[in-house]
């Protein structure tokens, strides 16, 4: 590290190398469902073999974050560098955090949706997609809750710049899916899921995988404590339902 960078302390892209990513977020732990295409995809990239620009969108709570935090954790496992942004908290950061994270083998940018309209973040995403092409090394991951042309960017390079990549939509769960991608998380956590509980937790909550998932982990905490088996009656006192 030069003498300068440690006169001024961490630098913007250094910064965000630091944010926690969720231990439980991996590939292993996402159930796939129709997206084989997507998850080879991200992990082409986390081993260095990505395209330069992957695009992705789909619903709130359909694992997009999950998808990002895996494919950083997995380079960060091979010893590469990676930086995760998520862009729906564009209000507590400056512009600047972009500033040298072109030079990083990966970067994802999560929830660009969420600072359409911002004059400044779109320019400033702009400008690091640009400083990005020129340096024609590694991959730059981009999500949102919709197609590139349909997020209401006022910056209309910005959206074209989406299109210089590949693009994909991450198809949300059915049903079927939703309780295996649950059954999954609760082998991961060493316990069983009874198919009947896991039936009643989809008619009786949100069906987005997020609050099925924080269910999920609420009702194994409060399983183990209690020493009781998951059942149907257990769930309804514990989630009061």
């Amino acid at each position: 590290m030069s003498n300068k960078m440690q006169e001024e302390g961490p630098q913007p892209a250094q910064l965000a190398l630091a944010v926690q990513l969720p231990d439980d977020e991996t590939f292993a732990s996402f159930y796939p469902g129709d997206n084989a295409q997507l998850i080879t995809a991200l992990k082409n990239a986390a081993i260095g073999q990505g395209e330069p620009l992957l695009y992705f969108w789909g619903q709130g709570g359909s694992g997009r974050s999950h998808l990002l935090h895996a494919t950083c954790a997995e380079i960060n496992a091979s010893g590469e560098a990676a930086a995760y942004i998520s862009l729906d908290r564009y209000r507590q950061m400056s512009p600047r955090v972009l500033e040298g994270m072109e030079l990083l083998p990966l970067v994802c940018l999560d929830n660009l949706d969420a600072i359409a309209g911002s004059a400044e973040w779109e320019r400033a995403v702009f400008d690091f997609f640009n400083r990005r092409r020129e340096q024609a090394s590694g991959s730059l991951i981009v999500s949102a809750v919709s197609a590139s042309r349909k997020l209401g960017l006022g910056l209309p390079d910005l959206a074209s710049r989406l299109d210089w990549g590949i693009s994909y939509q991450l198809k949300p769960l059915d049903d079927e899916g939703k309780l295996s991608a649950l059954q999954l998380r609760s082998e991961l956590r060493g316990f069983k899921l009874p198919i009947d509980v896991g039936r009643f937790l989809l008619n009786r909550l949100s069906r987005d995988m997020s609050t099925l998932l924080a269910a999920l982990d609420l009702l194994d905490n409060a399983s183990f404590q209690a020493k009781r088996k998951l059942t149907i009656p257990f769930a309804k006192e514990i989630l009061g339902l």
